[in-house]
């Protein structure tokens, strides 16, 4: 009897607390539709408002252009009548001294100027760029990856012993042009190696080359350059288009290491044709003015 006393009891709370809990959510729902009733009603007032205020604009407005056409009507009959609505004035003249119109103009034309400012020194900045830069009289291209002969400190100078003063600047200047072409996509993407090799032999400022079997693998040897066994049939280190270097003192008057040089590295010097960024004519005038430099650079090296 106690235990269903005690059942009993349980229940009578459990249900106490289901229909409290009940009345709990009842009240928050109640209360949440009084707010949202409340933010209704008082969303409808302000809008309300809106509206009035926005009539009274209109009619006001309405009303000032009725006054205007009846003013311009007035003023039509009597054209000696004064507009006691509508009323102009002459403006003002400001007389500015010489001073204050300078300083307007720059003030009203500050953008303009610092834009024409920026190209007159970028203008002059390439012109001077153009007359002190330094003009060489030959340029030898390097393709292969190889920073000992690229990077010489002697090569520029061998070359400049067998030139001559070609653009009459009162020096003999000769620029090695290194394109460290290698079997790395990687490094000759960083390098910008592959737009270097189309600039270069697409335009005809630089003739004699020197590169290795890379070389070879990317040009086609007989189209673009001269064939040297009919120059130097005897030669014993010409083979086709290429004078190669091992057997040569090349190592030595560059102080090279003799493995600085491999089996592969060779000097050749480039055909005149039309290409992307020249014509034959320009082509064969380098070749004229850069093959006699070529013949002692391989008479030398022949000894």
């Amino acid at each position: 009897m106690k235990d269903k006393s005690s059942n009993s009891k349980n229940n009578s709370n459990d249900d106490e607390k289901i229909h409290v809990s009940q009345s709990v959510f009842q009240t928050a729902k109640e209360m949440q539709d009084k707010r949202a009733a409340e933010e209704e009603l008082q969303q409808k007032l302000l809008q309300e408002k809106i509206a009035e205020h926005e009539k009274k604009k209109r009619e006001a407005y309405e009303r000032r252009l009725l006054e205007e056409k009846k003013e311009l009507l007035r003023m039509k009959q009597d054209s000696n009548a004064e507009s006691e609505l509508i009323h102009e004035e002459a403006p003002e003249t400001v007389k500015l001294s010489l001073l204050k119109k300078i300083g307007n103009f720059f003030y009203h034309s500050k953008w303009w100027l610092g834009i024409g400012v920026f190209f007159v020194f970028l203008a002059a900045f390439l012109i001077y760029d153009l007359v002190s830069k330094e003009r060489p009289d030959i340029v030898v291209l390097v393709i292969a990856d190889n920073e000992s002969i690229g990077y010489s400190s002697e090569l520029p100078k061998y070359i400049e012993s067998f030139s001559e003063d070609f653009n009459n600047n009162n020096e003999v200047l000769a620029s090695i042009y290194y394109i460290p072409y290698s079997d790395s996509y990687q490094s000759n993407y960083a390098n910008g190696v592959d737009n270097k090799l189309t600039v270069e032999f697409q335009s005809a400022e630089a003739m004699i080359v020197i590169g290795n079997e890379k070389t070879s693998e990317i040009l086609e040897a007989d189209s673009a350059f001269i064939n040297l066994e009919e120059l130097y049939p005897n030669n014993p280190n010409v083979d086709g288009t290429a004078y190669y270097l091992k057997n040569s003192n090349f190592a030595d008057v560059l102080g090279l290491n003799s493995d600085a040089v491999t089996d592969d590295v060779f000097i050749s010097f480039r055909k005149p044709q039309k290409l992307l960024y020249t014509d034959e004519e320009e082509m064969q005038e380098t070749y004229d003015k850069d093959f006699p430099v070529f013949d002692k650079i391989i008479n030398d090296l022949s000894k």
